[in-house]
């Protein structure tokens, strides 16, 4: 291609016009050139707006650069007459000088193992006293280091083959709930709550029975949500605890996040209800649930399968048969006489 023949505006228009992209570019070492004698052929200066914005729109063309790179270009030759290009900074061919050996990197571990890896200023201000007051000639370079190359050494390889330091993560307490069993002292109100998954099949989830019982009349109501997130289960526990007699005063669950979450402890808070949760190593603390999730959800519901999108029927179930029966209706083998 023979750029050197478009010498007028309207041509370079026709030129823009009739090409989406050129398979020609301007070579790397040669933009500067280039760009140059466009400048001087067509008198960029002398043109307007609308003009530099054709030209500039060619050049990006002609060489591939961005407007951004295109415009600090143009600012260079308007401010010095010609386009120079900037040397390349060769880096030295063994790279940079080398200041603390591998034997400074060793008695810096060796400091560490001595004094259990102290802050940056205390390792230093100990090696200038190893060197300066106890004339230890191995410390004789690192009393000059700077406290941020310090932490460079710690990682580096030579350090960590000779001394690896691991801090232990602090365990971070989630402020929601007390961790211990409820005490109802013969009251009733304190709840107990868990969760029952109805099984997968081919990987899909099933639905999920959430189980309340009262810990000491033994009242209990079951719901099904199809998810245990807190868009489904939120509604679930409201239901459930709407449908006791009584205020409720405790909320007792495992740790499982369903229940161990910001929202349920706000729902909690307007009851006024103390929530509680279970301790590790201390299965009993949510026992009574769990031995109701055996006795009662997987007596009338077994392990099978249930789909999610059948959460509402099953929960109706749940509301308009299960419930009456578990507390009203359910057969007592040792009937009590309260007239003795």
């Amino acid at each position: 291609m023979e750029e050197a023949k478009l010498k007028t505006l309207s041509q370079i228009k026709a030129f823009l016009d009739g090409t989406s992209e050129v398979t020609f570019r301007v070579s790397k070492g040669e933009r500067n050139q280039f760009i140059e004698r466009v400048f001087k052929r067509f008198g960029y200066a002398s043109h307007g707006r609308v003009e530099k914005g054709v030209l500039l729109r060619y050049i990006e063309r002609m060489t591939g650069l961005s407007r951004q790179q295109v415009t600090r270009l143009v600012r260079q030759y308007r401010k010095d007459g010609k386009l120079s290009k900037h040397p390349q900074r060769v880096a030295p061919k063994n790279g940079f000088t080398r200041r603390y050996t591998v034997a400074d990197v060793a008695f810096l571990a060796e400091m560490d193992v001595l004094h259990n890896t102290l802050s940056g200023p205390a390792t230093k201000k100990l090696m200038e006293r190893a060197f300066q007051v106890f004339d230890d000639v191995r410390f004789e370079r690192l009393p000059d280091i700077s406290v941020s190359h310090l932490y460079n050494l710690r990682g580096n390889k030579q350090y960590q083959n000779k001394r690896r330091h691991w801090t232990k993560t602090n365990p971070t307490g989630i402020p929601i709930g007390k961790r211990r069993a409820p005490q109802p002292n013969g009251i009733p109100g304190y709840i107990r709550i868990d969760s029952v998954h109805q099984g997968d099949q081919d990987g899909v989830k099933g639905v999920y029975h959430i189980n309340a019982v009262d810990c000491v009349t033994q009242m209990q109501f079951v719901a099904t949500c199809e998810k245990i997130s807190e868009a489904y289960l939120l509604p679930v526990i409201r239901q459930l605890l709407d449908g006791f007699p009584f205020i409720i005063l405790g909320f007792h669950s495992d740790n499982g996040s369903e229940y161990i979450n910001y929202k349920v402890a706000k729902l909690l808070e307007k009851l006024l209800a103390e929530f509680t949760k279970s301790r590790p190593r201390h299965s009993n603390d949510n026992a009574l649930a769990a031995s109701k999730n055996a006795s009662v959800v997987r007596k009338h519901f077994g392990h099978a399968h249930i789909p999610q999108y059948c959460a509402s029927l099953v929960n109706a179930f749940c509301t308009e048969y299960l419930n009456p029966y578990v507390n009203f209706h359910h057969p007592c083998f040792f009937p009590a006489n309260n007239h003795g």
